[in-house]
């Protein structure tokens, strides 16, 4: 491509965003006015990795291999969930399309999923550090690496234990927005994606209506106002999207219990803790909000997996492989089965049957040894009377540099109020777009269009322009 440099975009990723929050969001809602706005479409699995993946692509999880947010690795006997690199995303990315049209478009990626080994020019994401004698500290990773000490310097250390576990909240997505605001004014890049997860939180915590969630996204969008006032100055096109709306939940399922009683999930122990084999399990689960890919080792078993799971309350139906390619997650990756929550329900990971008997990094903020999904993460337990006394001990050990353990998750599921993953039952509980620009997106947007729609707005050409998915 010859001619203007394209306009430049900031792309920002309002998770959980749906029309009703928007009540309570006045700059969101003042850019939709004066701009446009579109119901969009989301993917099956309703999870921040598979959805990004699409908007970044244009291609459905069949295709980019994204199946959720983790999944059974089975070349390596071992369920891996919240992988960074972006060599595990197939598909052409948005940035080598517009690159393409126009040598030399840069990209800022500030904390959307997969960001390590992507090819873009600027990188923030969460990275603690693991230190050898197993304490881990708040950090992020950069590239390029000064951008590390820059950030540092300028914001303090990225806030970890703010942007995931019980002390979630508005700090990190404020530290992500003065980030994204340091890097489009000292590095101008073309296409700035930011990541604000401040609306995950309490939604799952109490559920999309409670008068808490209402004020987190009041607060999320006040955090914003500055970030959309330099982008106005800059002359950026606004696309603000999500990736699911989170809706009302009140019955967690033990999926992978059922699969354990019926002798289908195989457990190994030490230390009196229970451990899931899944390279022994006939079949087993990885959960992951309202979706679950059921791993079965061998056809036949395929018929016990189904009957072991009939009747299960709060799971809605079993997808195989017909359903899979229904959805665009007939993928290697994605379990024989995949189980699909009721509306009001979600999938637990748990596996033991009984609580003395779970592992110790059950009660931790463990996001990476836990074979599946576990939002509890968000609370501490409120049935242990020292559960306070207790993390103030392992912050005074940490504090100290020594080992420590914040064992404070509860092992009860209930507290759980909001979840996603299912396609959504209506508009108003789904994700939106929203673009500064007028009349830039009508009728209804598809996940897949995302990326051609981000490449029109830049000026750039497209093999496809959004479109409502009628066409």
């Amino acid at each position: 491509m010859t001619g203007a440099h394209p306009t430049p975009l900031l792309v920002l990723d309002v998770v959980g965003l749906t029309p009703r929050l928007l009540d309570h969001m006045p700059q969101l809602r003042t850019l939709a006015e004066n701009g446009s706005r579109a119901p969009l479409s989301t993917v099956l699995p309703a999870v921040t990795c598979a959805a990004q993946s699409t908007f970044l692509t244009g291609a459905l999880p069949a295709e980019h291999g994204i199946v959720g947010n983790g999944w059974y690795f089975r070349e390596l006997g071992d369920v891996l969930l919240w992988r960074q690199h972006n060599g595990l995303v197939a598909g052409d990315k948005l940035w080598d399309a517009a690159r393409r049209a126009h040598p030399g478009y840069t990209v800022a990626n500030i904390c959307w999923w997969y960001a390590m080994g992507a090819d873009t020019d600027f990188t923030v994401t969460p990275r603690p550090v693991y230190y050898a004698d197993g304490r881990k500290e708040p950090d992020c990773y950069t590239r390029p690496p000064d951008l590390h000490s820059e950030l540092t310097a300028e914001l303090g250390t990225f806030p970890l234990f703010h942007f995931w576990g019980p002390g979630a909240d508005l700090v990190s997505s404020k530290w992500i927005i003065d980030a994204t605001r340091h890097i489009m004014a000292t590095r101008r890049p073309d296409l700035t994606l930011a990541y604000l997860p401040h609306l995950d939180y309490d939604l799952q915590r109490y559920g999309p209506d409670d008068p808490r969630s209402h004020r987190a996204a009041a607060e999320l969008d006040t955090a914003m106002a500055p970030l959309l006032a330099d982008a106005r100055r800059e002359g950026r096109t606004v696309v603000a999207l999500s990736e699911y709306g989170i809706t009302r939940v009140s019955r967690p399922v033990d999926i992978n219990r059922a699969l354990r009683r019926a002798g289908l999930l195989e457990v190994h122990t030490q230390d009196g803790m229970e451990y899931l084999d899944p390279m022994a399990s006939r079949a087993f689960a990885v959960a992951d909000h309202q979706i679950a890919h059921i791993y079965v080792k061998r056809p036949e078993d395929l018929p016990a997996v189904r009957e072991a799971l009939t009747g299960l309350a709060g799971l809605e139906r079993l997808l195989d492989d017909e359903g899979k390619k229904e959805h665009g997650l007939d993928h290697p990756r994605s379990g024989e089965l995949v189980a699909v929550a009721e509306p009001d329900a979600w999938f637990t990971y748990y596996y033991w049957l009984d609580d003395a008997r779970a592992p110790d990094f059950a009660q931790l903020v463990e996001i990476h040894r836990k074979p599946g999904y576990d939002p509890v993460e968000l609370f501490m337990d409120p049935h242990d009377p020292y559960v306070r006394l207790r993390a103030a001990g392992a912050l005074a050990r940490k504090k100290l540099g020594m080992r420590y353990r914040m064992a404070v998750v509860p092992l009860d599921p209930s507290p759980i109020r909001g979840s996603h993953g299912r396609l959504p039952a209506s508009d108003d509980e789904g994700p939106l777009l929203l673009c500064s620009t007028p009349r830039a997106v009508e009728g209804r947007i598809a996940a897949t269009d995302v990326k051609s729609l981000l490449l029109r707005l830049a000026g750039l050409p497209a093999d496809d322009r959004a479109r409502p998915e009628s066409e």
